[in-house]
């Protein structure tokens, strides 16, 4: 063949891997087929072009494409692989399993095709070689219930888009084809046939990407005939840029990514990974700042979007680094937007928690918090007790660390009869300071007011340890004691809080004993001559659960 065909060739091929790697399935087809016509006996073609199909869901056409690839060159292991899963697509599994079994004699060694294999078996013979599997095991009964009780597919089920996936597959298993780039349903679908459908691939040097499907057809091939010796050696760079990162030669790795990019301008990890040099660095700027050229260069030439969405992680980093939150969160979401991925949820979740701590602390104004103090005791003695909350509430926030602001709000509280609002005010304010007794002396109120006698006596108690002789406490106790000696529905309650008055009451002995008293009170002294039974009572007389005359 002439070199400018041969030159035109690997352009449309290259073409066609671009457009496969972005997603777009039919224009890779096209660039392949015209690829074809120049070159019909390029076995790489038709393996690339069977890739495309079967992502595009045409598994028949993928097939002949996978076959064409095995005749003209039947010594290469890859041609089996994409036989193997074009015929998995369409169900063929035992075909399928004979198709890897055909390549592993080629390449005994070859993990894809032994994990073919197994994958092809599995679907054979069903987890743990149970039964068949067959129909659709979206629409299985039960699959709900397993995909909560698996912890890889459990966080799914509150992902809306994730949802309305799950409902189209239970309704059509064919649309699988259509949702084969998200990493959920994979994973779910190997949860819901007990088989693992995943196979890692390192992206780059940290080795943080999603791990593809193994039954997915690979974007492009990788054997070395498909790269051009410039791309090869931009590969070799990289790799020696990886090294000298992993011992920390940062310059050195610089050095070998700059070479790299020079070699070979459209793969924008040698970009990403530079700005992680950066980033350890500590030069950040110059971290964004790469990061924001691979993801210009990765729109140019349509890259994976799992790459463009490192790159945004990578100056959310940076900026998290210089601990502006407000920005890592933008391009934090940005790369959620291209690619979600745990690390990057769990990253933007932290900022946005620090976000709010730091803007909750730049608030903070003790003056103005006095300010709106004063305002509040205005509007509080004037009667005016809503606007007197909105006054001492806007304190809080200016000087949520002052416990009299707490108490302030929480006696506004009490005159709108707001009293659980009220109490959680007193709670917080003690918190902030134990001995603040006005907090006791208000949740003492505002309880006696909802006639819980015994919680607003212990509250008071708790002021009378602060200060003994305090009159408001001392009154309220006072208060509290003699209303529950008159209330017995409150003297029952506060009795059987007692452990030992519980467990003489569920004595089924002591039962028959006082239906004994009650109904014959002559048995009385007849009980009492028992000296485990005389305390028993004693304990209840006590307590003022039981009353003898």
């Amino acid at each position: 063949m002439a070199e400018d065909l041969q030159k035109k060739v690997a352009e449309l091929k290259d073409q066609g891997n671009r457009a496969l790697t972005s997603g777009d399935t039919k224009e890779a087809i096209r660039l392949y087929g015209e690829a074809i016509k120049i070159d019909p006996n390029n076995h790489v073609l038709y393996s690339n072009r069977s890739a495309a199909l079967a992502k595009a869901s045409n598994y028949e056409l993928a097939l002949v494409d996978a076959n064409k690839t095995v005749e003209l060159k039947p010594d290469w292991v890859k041609g089996y692989s994409r036989k193997g899963a074009a015929l998995s697509f369409l169900g063929r599994y035992e075909e399928a399993k004979m198709a890897y079994e055909e390549g592993l004699k080629l390449d005994p060694e070859n993990q894809q095709l032994k994990d073919g294999v197994k994958d092809t078996r599995a679907h054979l013979t069903g987890p743990a070689g149970s039964q068949p599997l067959g129909g659709n095991p979206f629409a299985a009964p039960g699959i709900m219930e397993r995909i909560q009780r698996d912890p890889r597919t459990k966080g799914f089920l509150a992902q809306p888009d994730y949802m309305d996936k799950l409902k189209q597959l239970q309704q059509n298993p064919q649309a699988l084809g259509n949702h084969l780039q998200d990493p959920r349903i994979m994973t779910t679908l190997s949860v819901l046939l007990g088989v693992d459908l995943q196979q890692a691939r390192e992206e780059d040097m940290d080795q943080r990407s999603s791990p593809p499907a193994k039954d997915e057809p690979e974007p492009m091939e990788e054997e070395e005939e498909e790269l051009t010796d410039a791309q090869k050696e931009a590969k070799e760079e990289k790799k020696k840029g990886n090294e000298a990162y992993k011992k920390k030669d940062f310059e050195m790795a610089l050095q070998h990514y700059d070479k790299a990019i020079e070699l070979d301008a459209d793969d924008i990890t040698f970009l990403t990974n530079k700005a992680a040099v950066y980033y350890e660095m500590d030069q950040l700027e110059d971290c964004i700042k790469e990061s924001q050229k691979a993801i210009e260069r990765g729109r140019e030439v349509r890259s994976d979007f799992k790459l463009i969405a490192k790159a945004f992680f990578r100056i959310g980093q940076a900026y998290f680094k210089e601990d502006k939150y407000k920005d890592a969160i933008t391009y934090y979401n940005k790369s959620l937007t291209e690619h979600r991925t745990p690390e990057a949820l769990k990253k933007c979740q932290e900022a946005e928690k620090l976000l709010k701590e730091y803007e909750a602390k730049s608030y903070v104004d003790p003056e103005k918090a006095e300010e709106e103090k004063a305002l509040g005791n205005e509007l509080f003695q004037k009667g005016d007790f809503p606007n007197a909350v909105k006054h001492y509430s806007e304190a809080i926030r200016r000087n949520p660390g002052d416990a009299k602001l707490y108490s302030n709000r929480a006696a506004c509280y009490t005159k709108l009869a707001a009293w659980e609002l009220g109490i959680k005010d007193c709670d917080e304010c003690v918190r902030l300071d134990p001995k603040f007794l006005k907090g006791y002396l208000r949740k003492g109120a505002i309880l006696q007011a909802m006639k819980q006698w015994g919680r607003a006596q212990d509250v008071y108690s708790k002021a009378l340890d602060i200060e003994p002789n305090n009159p408001e406490a001392n009154e309220g106790y006072k208060k509290c004691l003699q209303t529950m000696s008159q209330d017995p529905e409150e003297i029952k309650k506060r009795a059987m809080a007692d452990p030992e008055v519980q467990q003489i009451m569920s004595d089924p002995a002591m039962r028959v004993i006082l239906d004994q008293m009650q109904n014959e009170p002559g048995a009385l002294n007849d009980h009492l001559q028992n000296p485990e039974i005389r305390a028993k009572i004693q304990k209840l007389m006590e307590s003022g659960l039981i009353q003898i005359r």
